[in-house]
């Protein structure tokens, strides 16, 4: 876990050593490599096309050389069909250059497109498996970022960017040849100009991986700030907070903002340094041209074929500075794409799980289990049993450890040492379906997804039992509950749209809902972790009626501040500092005086 924290906090620094760039660009590129491996066959194909347009593009200086050196003079001299010939050629030539391009780009945005579904779904479906440890760290504006801002950067390289490279690349290979071929030592003055040009490309590239990552790391800042305000809106405007906010989003903004600027002063340098050289180079090459024209080693034929290759020459190299931009971008948000798939579930499945007996019944083994989230530990040494069917609490000050014994049973954890096993097999032997589908865990935020009140049940029918659950089934789960009388009263009953977060419902309403969908989910094992500290006492009563329906025949794990909630177990835990001080059934601990007692009485004299 440790270390999984370092590599990610490693790439959100602006500054990183050689040693790790060099790792974090290795990690991109065989992310690139598992994405375009797939479609090798159409890149195959549309580099082919790409030839093809090269070369109809290179055949017509060739075809202008030969109009005014041969063309022209037959013309003159009364025999105009080598001219025909020629124009003729350069329709042909500029009209295949044409088709093929066009075919060249819907095919590679086609591939492009395919390349940044492959990478969003592989992201989503990754971060999806990684354990709450994971996102308890990288925050929700962290991974936005990355199917965002990111991919964006992305999709520009591959939308834009890497079809003018191939082009340029091409022209500018096959340019280079024809120079050569035409005048060989007229060809190596203008080819002079790429040993400055490989310099400046070189330097540029060092210095700009480096600034792209600050602004994909500063750009991933903004986003967070953005989420976790509109996350906080309620508290947000409650505490004033609104102007304290701004001063930061501003502060976060203009970071970002000069991160931008410099990559923007780095390309812009780097294109008037190109576009220099190229003038350079046009100057010497038309010089000597001109020169050796004038005394008769160059025909002008050649030497206008050598001008219009070098516009074709340069302008390329042209696009190929704002491509290197656009690579530079793009690699950026690469490295910080790749470290996110690069990180490891640490709870993953077993390579061979163990099947769990049918049916489960239910038994919960906690076995000198020890546990720390990286700092002391939570649980020094836990043992605990509760046998199939019994309903255990879990009471104790905050942080006591209830919530970990909780996290660990359903597996968002696993112990640092000991084992927990239910019916004897150890959770880390099961498969992640088979227990989720005996073990079902009820938190306090009663997490909500938008759509209908029947949507959000009818979730516990695909845990449970793998199938979708029937309306009739999402109905008697939630009478069972006592939640049906609620929904039967909002305006498309059981069709209601919760809206986000389920905000259309009360934090009461919200819990009973969820009550009804881990009972529709029917487990052997049911962990209550605050579920009941939303409701107000009406619905308290309703739930506590309920509550022997849901736990009836399962074995249940009850976390509670709400004494009145721990009453219905058949057995108590005080927890101290992960240490079970109290075990017994909850009436005989009052009797006592112990904590369990002294918690009891404080709570009857709060209700005075």
């Amino acid at each position: 876990m440790t270390q999984a924290w370092r590599g990610v906090a490693a790439e959100d620094l602006d500054t990183i050593d050689t040693t790790t760039g060099l790792r974090l660009a290795a990690r991109s590129h065989r992310l690139l490599g598992s994405l375009l491996r797939p479609q090798l066959r159409r890149v195959s194909v549309a580099l082919g096309l790409l030839v093809v347009g090269q070369v109809a593009l290179l055949a017509g200086p060739l075809l202008i050389a030969a109009a005014v050196d041969r063309g022209i003079p037959a013309a003159l001299a009364g025999r105009p069909s080598p001219l025909v010939w020629c124009v003729a050629g350069y329709a042909v030539t500029g009209t295949a250059d044409a088709l093929t391009v066009g075919v060249f780009l819907r095919l590679s945005g086609r591939i492009g497109a395919d390349v940044l579904i492959d990478l969003r779904e592989r992201v989503f479906a990754h971060v999806q498996r990684l354990p709450l440890a994971f996102h308890e760290r990288y925050t929700s504006g962290q991974v936005i970022s990355r199917l965002t801002s990111d991919l964006d950067a992305l999709q520009e390289l591959l939308d834009e960017g890497l079809d003018g490279f191939f082009v340029s690349l091409l022209s500018i290979v096959g340019i280079g040849v024809m120079l050569l071929v035409l005048d060989a030592p007229l060809g190596l003055v203008a080819l002079a100009g790429f040993i400055p040009l490989g310099l400046l490309t070189r330097g540029y590239l060092r210095r700009s991986r480096h600034t792209y990552r600050s602004t994909r790391t500063r750009i991933a800042r903004v986003i967070v700030q953005f989420v976790e305000t509109m996350n906080g809106i309620r508290a947000v405007q409650a505490f004033r907070r609104e102007r304290r906010n701004s001063s930061i989003m501003n502060g976060l903004g203009d970071a970002f903002a000069d991160a931008d600027t410099e990559a923007l002063r780095l390309i812009a340098r780097f294109t008037a340094a190109v576009r220099l050289v190229a003038a350079a180079s046009v100057a010497a090459t038309l010089l000597l041209g001109g020169l050796r024209v004038l005394e008769g080693s160059l025909t002008l034929g050649v030497l206008t074929a050598f001008v219009l290759y070098l516009r074709l020459f340069y302008d390329p190299l042209d696009e190929l500075a704002m491509v290197t931009n656009s690579y530079s971008s793009a690699a950026a948000a690469l490295e910080k794409i790749s470290g996110v798939l690069d990180e490891r579930p640490c709870v993953g499945d077993p390579i061979q799980p163990v099947a769990l007996p049918v049916p489960v019944c239910g038994e919960v083994v906690f076995d000198r289990v020890r546990f720390s989230y990286g700092g002391p530990e939570v649980l020094p040494q836990l043992d605990l049993v509760i046998p199939a069917g019994q309903t255990v609490a879990l009471v104790g000050a905050t942080g006591a450890g209830k919530s970990t014994v909780a996290k660990l049973l359903a597996r968002f954890y696993d112990p640092v040492a000991g084992a927990i096993r239910l019916d004897g097999v150890d959770l880390r032997s099961v498969a992640d379906v088979d227990l989720r589908r005996a073990v079902v865990m009820v938190t306090q935020e009663s997490f909500l997804f938008s759509g209908s009140v029947a949507d959000n049940i009818a979730l516990g029918g695909v845990v449970g039992s793998g199938r979708p659950a029937s309306r009739s089934d999402v109905v008697a789960a939630a009478r069972a509950v006592g939640a049906d009388e609620f929904i039967s009263a909002l305006p498309e009953g059981y069709d209601t749209d919760v809206r986000k977060r389920g905000a259309r419902l009360s934090a009461g309403q919200r819990q009973l809902v969820s009550f009804a969908r881990a009972l529709l989910a029917d487990p052997a094992v049911l962990v209550l972790d605050e579920a009941t500290s939303s409701l107000d006492i009406p619905s308290e009563q309703a739930v506590q009626a309920a509550l022997a329906t849901v736990l009836a025949g399962r074995t249940a794990l009850v976390i509670a501040h709400r004494l009145s909630t721990v009453l219905v177990a058949d057995r108590v835990l005080v927890l101290v500092d992960g240490i079970v001080i109290e075990d017994g059934p909850p009436a005989q601990l009052i009797t006592t005086t112990g904590a369990f007692a002294d918690l009891h009485t404080a709570w009857r004299t709060a209700l005075a």
